[in-house]
């Protein structure tokens, strides 16, 4: 295969999508809010956007994004969403079967990734419109299902049923294979390939094998397919690019903290949901500890108060540390969020506030968890508090497993001396190719390369696209 990727939710969904073909292309009769943008597009109307020169475009824009090819993409798509606009795009989208470049997407779950993990009546952070894929708006398809948006935002199930129908209407199944592990990703000679898959590979693949510039390195990727049967069923491909796109679901942040592996201490919020239907927690028990100022810990706390289920909430920040997601998000938009930014201002163990059942703990840190199920925290001051919980969950955010590359990755992240991670280390790659820096032909998407909303990863996958069309030469002159 000339080009295969691992994970296959939105950024492998919308890279396979501008690798099958569709190009985008100005729409000559469109009028772009930003005059410098317009008038860069006008330049060359007939060249589509994945030959064009994405860093002579993409300078000067500013927006919620450090990519400047995200802010692009994002604004061709969404010309004034931030200022409250409902512009059409400026793109109009052409089939040209010739540009196609073969490529395979693995994924553990069905098309859409770690949306089909997440509870699915969850309510998204970002507006509804802002989920959707190139060339098929989400607030279309919600139409159909004869659905509105609450507040204009969306539900996780519903997420994950439209990337599913994304990737069938716009004809890219054949691309994707499910229920897959990767177990393995590295560079090996050429040569050290069997005559007999070089052979396959030459036909697959114009550019790899083209015999004035034979590649010496090409990727092995190894891993497995579970059958229906629940069996497992190994696999080798070779691939001469490989798409980094695995997201950060899998592997929850640990404190590192004494006691932190004993059984009433969780890391996904799920085990609360899962609490609560067992009747294990409820009003009368002692109180759930919810670790993290974030947003994940904001859910729990929004679901407990639902089920009327005490709360100690412990946080390391000031609640107003601008830093703080609440102080980023505006009050219309998320009124269940800036519920909870006020109960942690209000509500703190100092000053009993107008919410029962929730006590915040800002500017503290656990210290341990006790085999009793006492949690002994500590303020800024090195003063020590004791409670009593019933169960705690540790919700300060998840690191990607990247397990199956060498050393989990770390040579590839910007410090190459800490575990990649999207918001402190992401990947170092190239703000215009998405290609890693120390590694070629490999490349990372989405929040390895620390692109966390799906309104920005499809930026990404257009940058690594027109990399991707340059090397296959699918790129007209």
């Amino acid at each position: 295969f000339p080009l295969f990727f691992s994970g296959n939710g939105p950024s492998g969904i919308c890279l396979s999508y501008l690798l099958s073909g569709y190009t985008p292309y100005f729409n000559r009769h469109s009028l772009h809010p930003h005059p410098i943008l317009q008038r860069k597009l006008e330049e060359a109307p007939e060249v589509s956007l994945l030959d064009q020169d994405l860093e002579y475009l993409s300078e000067g824009l500013e927006g919620r994004s450090h990519s400047p090819v995200a802010l692009l993409f994002d604004t061709l798509q969404r010309p004034d969403t931030d200022f409250g606009g409902t512009a059409e795009s400026v793109l109009t989208w052409w089939h040209e079967p010739d540009r196609a470049i073969p490529h395979l997407v693995l994924g553990r779950n069905s098309p859409g990734g770690a949306w089909h993990s997440i509870e699915g009546s969850m309510v998204t952070l970002s507006k509804g419109e802002w989920m959707g894929l190139p060339d098929l708006p989400f607030k279309e398809w919600l139409k159909q299902k004869r659905r509105g948006l609450r507040n204009n935002r969306a539900t996780a199930e519903d997420i994950a049923q439209y990337y599913q129908h994304y990737v069938m209407k716009k004809g890219l199944q054949k691309n994707f294979m499910c229920g897959t592990v990767v177990t393995s990703v590295r560079k090996v000679s050429a040569e050290s390939i069997s005559n007999h898959t070089q052979k396959d590979l030459q036909e697959d693949s114009d550019s790899l094998w083209n015999s004035n510039e034979k590649s010496t390195e090409v990727f092995q990727v190894d891993g497995f397919f579970k059958t229906e049967e629940g069996d497992k069923e190994p696999f080798s491909i070779y691939a001469e690019n490989v798409v980094l796109a695995t997201g950060t679901y899998d592997n929850p942040t640990w404190l590192g903290v004494k006691g932190e592996n004993l059984s009433y201490v969780h890391h996904q919020l799920s085990a609360l949901e899962e609490a609560v239907k067992n009747n294990s927690v409820g009003i009368m028990s002692d109180p759930v500890l919810i670790v993290g100022a974030g947003l994940t810990a904001a859910d729990a706390i929004l679901f407990a108060h639902h089920c009327n289920i005490p709360v100690i909430h412990v946080f390391r920040r000031r609640v107003t540390d601008p830093g703080l997601i609440f102080n980023q998000l505006p009050k219309m938009m998320y009124p269940e969020y800036h519920k909870v930014h006020q109960m942690m201002k209000e509500q703190t163990a100092a000053c009993a506030g107008p919410y029962e059942c929730y006590i915040s703990l800002p500017e503290h840190h656990v210290l341990s968890f006790g085999k009793d199920k006492k949690c002994i925290f500590q303020d800024k001051n090195g003063c020590q508090k004791a409670y009593k919980v019933s169960m705690a969950l540790v919700l300060t955010g998840a690191n990607p497993n990247l397990s199956f590359l060498p050393n989990n990755g770390i040579d590839l992240a910007i410090d190459s001396d800490q575990p990649v991670s999207s918001k402190r280390n992401p990947i170092d790659v190239d703000p215009f190719t998405y290609e890693c820096t120390q590694e070629k032909g490999l490349y990372a998407l989405g929040p390895l390369a620390g692109d966390n909303f799906v309104r920005f990863v499809q930026g990404g996958a257009l940058a690594a696209a027109s990399s991707l069309l340059k090397k296959a030469n699918k790129n007209p002159p």
